[in-house]
């Protein structure tokens, strides 16, 4: 099985950066992770007025992938998440959903002991995620901490053990990488932090040649979920809600009004997160309803 170290990472997601490491379909993988705030909080005593910024939200890779090129989808595989055995959480003010309030910085230390986080006195079973995964752009780079159409920031509470990740490929090799691990997470992510660790995750990728999805496709065990983001948390949803309607019409071959009354009935509209420079938000359809098929083009 083949390493990357954390030390090796990108803070944009780009077709000019140089691959790390190869790696067949099939094959697994490690990359080793730095939390999101770049290891710069080791105690609560930290002065975080002093944050290096440039660190912030650092991704694994990029791995090149062989076989996948331009037009293809990549599957990532999660086959496990390993957590350190502390993670931390922070406020800082003008962050977060309620950035307009008057707060200090303040950070808190969280151990992670027996599947569970405790912050405080309270204990949170561990529901590992993945914050930032995604391949490179077409396009212009974009900033780790930016979800779009290629990935990047999805801060999505569902991106854990077992799920599939369904990645549109723009340029030989997809370019891969990940990081920001969570060991907690709800939807929204109000404070604009979850309990941010360093740790490893295990990958293992599939690629489907000529055939991808607009945005990123999230498979769970019973759902799958299409992943949309913009600046404004309405078109988000928006968008989310068209690209469901269509999977549905092309699913049971219905026309778009059998189709979007249905939508009221079976799909559901959550929230990844509130407070990136895009707001993400997921469009979750049971399996019995449509196939990946039904999601790529």
């Amino acid at each position: 099985m083949k390493v990357v170290p954390k030390h090796k990472t990108v803070l944009t997601f780009s077709r000019t950066h140089q691959p790390v490491e190869h790696v067949d379909p099939g094959e697994l993988i490690a990359l080793e992770t730095e939390d999101a705030v770049g290891g710069q909080v080791r105690d609560e005593s930290a002065a975080l007025g002093e944050l290096d910024w440039s660190r912030v939200d650092q991704a694994t890779g990029p791995v090149y992938v062989r076989t996948a090129e331009r037009g293809d989808t990549l599957v990532a595989n999660i086959v496990d998440v390993e957590l350190a055995d502390r993670g931390v959480i922070l406020v800082i003010p003008g962050s977060g959903v309620l950035a307009d309030r008057q707060f200090k910085s303040q950070a808190r230390m969280v151990g992670i002991r027996e599947g569970f986080a405790e912050f405080k006195n309270v204990r949170l079973k561990l529901q590992p995620v993945v914050g930032t995964i995604g391949v490179a752009p077409y396009g212009e780079p974009v900033q780790s901490a930016v979800p779009y159409k290629h990935g990047g920031n999805l801060d999505c509470a569902e991106i854990t053990k077992a799920a599939r990740l369904y990645l549109p490929v723009a340029t030989d090799g997809a370019l891969f990488a990940a990081g920001d691990l969570h060991a907690v997470q709800e939807d929204g992510e109000l404070c604009v932090a979850s309990v941010e660790m360093a740790g490893r995750i295990l990958f293992k990728f599939e690629v489907i040649k000529g055939r991808q999805a607009e945005w990123p496709i999230l498979e769970t065990r019973d759902h799958f979920s299409i992943l949309t983001a913009d600046e404004s948390l309405d078109k988000a949803v928006r968008i989310a809600a068209e690209k469901a309607v269509e999977a549905i019409m092309k699913s049971k071959g219905w026309s778009f009004e059998e189709a979007y009354m249905f939508s009221s009935l079976a799909v559901k509209a959550a929230i990844n997160q509130v407070v990136d420079p895009k707001r993400g938000v997921r469009a979750k359809i049971p399996k019995e309803h449509v196939t990946i098929n039904d999601l790529l083009t």
